[in-house]
């Protein structure tokens, strides 16, 4: 067995902080990419359809429409998304597979879709390298992302074949269990700072979407910080409002979909279970989520001396911390 190196996760490091000029927080600028939210809504049954992509496109993000209903469905909650905006910031995603289905990408693009995601388990294998090679040559003008990869070789594979935007990270979802089933994956962290610094070497353009792990407004201002271009979300937007599902005794589903409920409810039946179906409580309207996130990065590019969320990654400086420091970071005042 050959040794890979010595990752780290979310909770194994702080952001120091710096010296800062920053007047308030709220004149911090956090657009990057090209959005002026730079989160993406997780490609999940339980978080993003019509509503959901509507209200993060509409915040100034991206919503990606899950490939777990057909391919009608995904064009008519598309369409209807996209009615209440132009379509900027919402995207469809699909399987390597779909990737060749031409009546589907047409359609799609017809109705102004410009984002597109092939969503898979393990992006670092050949199905998902064909299909982004497929979509690349025959639709130069849309942009693809994929994934998940772990690695830096997964990463440069799909950036080489034209990927614009690649998810990174495996096995760190809420809902996941991956690594607990097949013993494999990486802290999704590690896999950002990873993958940023051969980004960086080789002067590309290619968008890091951090992806798995994320819990908390800091765990966002930390994937910045090891250099995501944009973090996706699945638990921290499950439950609310504009999450697809009912609110049951004060709670909502919410489901990997590698767990069998999906499975099941997708293709009739479950092959190898990677994920678990929960409840999450209820939560609202997801504005009230977009604003803690908005103050969160905020605060985060603030302590860093930073006035702008784009030169965070190079700015910022973080230090390993022992396991203690988790309980230290918690509130912990004694109620009397």
């Amino acid at each position: 067995m050959k040794f890979y190196n010595q990752s780290l996760c979310f909770d194994d490091i702080l952001l120091v902080p710096q010296h800062s000029n920053v007047v308030s927080r709220k004149q911090i600028d956090i657009s990057m990419s090209g959005f002026d939210f730079p989160i993406v809504a997780s490609p999940m049954d339980t978080v993003c359809e019509a509503y959901m992509a509507e209200s993060i496109a509409n915040e100034g993000g991206l919503g990606i429409i899950h490939r777990y209903m057909n391919t009608s469905e995904r064009l008519i909650s598309f369409e209807h998304a996209a009615s209440k905006n132009s379509g900027r910031g919402i995207g469809i995603a699909l399987s390597s597979l779909e990737c060749f289905d031409t009546d589907f990408i047409d359609s799609a693009i017809e109705l102004g879709c410009y984002w597109f995601c092939i969503d898979t388990a393990n992006g670092h294998n050949d199905a998902a390298i064909k299909a982004v090679q497929h979509l690349r040559m025959y639709y130069p003008g849309i942009h693809i992302m994929v994934g998940n990869v772990s690695t830096v070789d997964g990463f440069s594979m799909l950036a080489e074949v034209g990927a614009d935007a690649i998810r990174v990270g495996i096995g760190g979802g809420a809902t996941c269990t991956t690594r607990i089933v097949s013993g494999h994956g990486m802290p999704t962290l590690q896999s950002i700072i990873d993958c940023y610094e051969y980004k960086n070497k080789n002067h590309m353009d290619t968008l890091i979407i951090a992806d798995g792990g994320i819990r908390t407004t800091g765990d966002i201002v930390k994937a910045f910080a090891a250099g995501a271009d944009m973090v996706m979300l699945g638990s921290m937007l499950a439950g609310t409002d504009e999450a697809p599902g009912a609110v049951i005794e004060g709670f909502k589903v919410f489901r990997g979909m590698a767990s069998e409920d999906a499975q099941v409810d997708w293709k009739g039946q479950s092959s190898v279970v990677e994920g678990i179906s929960t409840k999450i409580k209820y939560k609202g309207p997801v504005k009230n989520i977009f604003e803690e996130i908005r103050n969160g990065i905020g605060s985060g590019c603030s302590y860093s001396g930073v006035s702008k969320l784009s030169e965070l990654a190079e700015n910022s400086e973080y230090t390993i911390v022992s396991t203690s420091s988790l309980q230290e970071s918690k509130p912990h005042a004694i109620l009397i």
